[in-house]
């Protein structure tokens, strides 16, 4: 994939109106689909497709911006667990899968990906909520 490809270095993924907050390195987006509430994507500024792309600092940075926003969306959704993604395979551009696995989860022992379900889109004000609620928590952790 040429860079002038990728949805993520377009800008046409994730959608611009599911922005959370600039973490650093990344920015973390609502995903779309929240049939799994709080579910979080932080997509890497820059293109890089591996981990062995970024400097050492780099990892660590992002590391670090993946930690923070699991510990807001752990203040704002209450999960049981935290599942961490980083996979490519779809969109080779650096990107992290944060999901909360919440109390009540339909299929608590299975992988997120494979959930056969119908999409749960959030708009207008109870999308508007959901970012203030998550971004009030990641300012608070001074991000």
């Amino acid at each position: 994939m040429q860079v002038s490809d990728c949805k993520a270095c377009a800008g046409t993924w994730p959608p611009a109106d599911h922005r959370i907050a600039d973490c650093g390195l990344t920015v973390a987006h609502l995903f779309e689909d929240q049939f799994f509430p709080g579910w979080t994507v932080l997509v890497l500024k820059r293109h890089a497709r591996e981990l062995f792309d970024l400097t050492r600092d780099e990892r660590s940075q992002v590391i670090e911006e993946v930690t923070a926003v699991a510990r807001a969306l752990a203040e704002v959704f209450q999960p049981v667990k935290i599942n961490y993604g980083l996979l490519g395979n779809q969109l080779p551009h650096i990107h992290w899968h944060v999901v909360p696995r919440l109390a009540g989860d339909p299929v608590p022992l299975d992988a997120v990906w494979g959930v056969k379900h119908e999409a749960v889109r959030l708009e207008g004000d109870e999308l508007e909520e959901k970012l203030a609620m998550i971004r009030a928590r990641l300012k608070s952790e001074g991000n």
